[in-house]
């Protein structure tokens, strides 16, 4: 298929900046993706669609303060995005701009925190970083750090913890963006699903830059996927066996959720899953064949992205793309703060 396939016109007004309501008051679209049809709801009205017996896999990763802002010896501002860890106390990272950025170069962050770049990477045009820290450096970053808000959203976010999941782990900060079907949930809507006997599973996937990056081929084949750190405890997959053999549907929760899922089926194949943790580079586009996904919760996504690409794959072109025109006649708003839909 071509990237143009995916295109849809979408004005301006319909992207959400900041939140304007409370989380689980978005609205939610339910898309039967056999026949296509689609009805309207409200994101609180979930504990009414989905079953006792179904289980909901939730990204508890959470976002890292990962814009740093720097000094090189020379007096000049370099400004640094955390994306991976490697070993030691080397990241890679995006820097801008970049020719001041070069191998060698030393840059101030704080009183607490300094680095050199020592590699520039082929292709990505990516640095390595090597830090040095006096203290905890996640404390560190939190301290001086800025949220990596995408670059539609231009308003200033009054409160950091309204780009997190209320179910996020502070353990587990390694996100460069927040897993945002996740951000409709509250405390009082998840207990709610718990008492009506939806059952709550984790699994971790640490949301690149990739998924900020347009497709450039016109051939969706031809384009080159990030790679992302995910893990699968064990715990998780005690629940979603469980579920699978009693009947009840595996409900991904955002699309970070569904790759991790899916890229386990890929590696371990559609039967019995099993703990697991490493790195993924899967694209999914139509033609893929679901595994463990039976339902999907996701945003409405940026037109010819590989996000819109994987929910097609999910819930069929004509359904996504009728689903897209809908949400655009009838107003629903757009990508992070936006509104959802549910695929079942």
């Amino acid at each position: 298929m071509q990237k143009s396939d995916f295109y849809y016109d979408l004005p301006e007004e319909l992207i959400a900046q900041t939140p304007i309501e409370p989380r689980d008051s978005a609205r939610l679209m339910v898309i039967d993706k056999i026949t296509g049809e689609i009805n309207h709801k409200n994101f609180y009205d979930l504990d009414s669609i989905l079953q006792p017996g179904d289980c909901l896999i939730l990204n508890d990763t959470r976002v890292l303060e990962a814009r740093l802002f720097g000094v090189s010896e020379s007096g000049a501002a370099v400004e640094v995005l955390l994306l991976n860890p490697k070993e030691g106390n080397v990241w890679e990272v995006l820097t801008g701009p970049g020719k001041k950025a070069k191998v060698g170069t030393n840059l101030t962050f704080s009183d607490e925190l300094s680095g050199t770049i020592i590699d520039v990477l082929k292709g990505s045009g990516n640095r390595l970083i090597e830090f040095k820290h006096e203290g905890d450096f996640y404390d560190i970053i939190a301290k001086i750090g800025t949220m990596p808000l995408p670059h539609y959203i231009h308003e200033k976010l009054m409160d950091n913890e309204r780009y997190q999941t209320v179910y996020n782990d502070k353990t587990k900060a390694g996100s460069a963006a927040a897993p945002t079907a996740g951000l409709h949930f509250t405390e009082n809507l998840l207990s709610r699903l718990k008492a009506k006997g939806i059952n709550l599973a984790f699994v971790t996937l640490n949301v690149g830059i990739g998924t900020f990056r347009p497709v450039k081929v016109d051939n969706i084949e031809d384009h080159d996927m990030h790679a992302e750190y995910f893990e699968l405890p064990e715990k998780t997959a005690e629940i979603i066996n469980n579920t699978r053999k009693n009947g009840g549907k595996v409900v991904c929760v955002g699309t970070t959720a569904v790759r991790t899922l899916e890229s386990v089926a890929m590696i371990q194949g559609a039967g019995e899953v099993k703990a697991i943790s490493g790195w993924t580079d899967a694209f999914i586009y139509p033609g893929y064949e679901y595994k463990l996904t039976d339902a999907m919760i996701t945003n409405f996504h940026l037109p010819e992205s590989t996000l819109v690409m994987m929910v097609t794959a999910f819930g069929g072109y004509d359904n996504i793309m009728n689903a897209y025109r809908t949400a655009v006649d009838e107003k629903y708003r757009f990508f992070s703060f936006g509104d959802a839909m549910i695929m079942k």
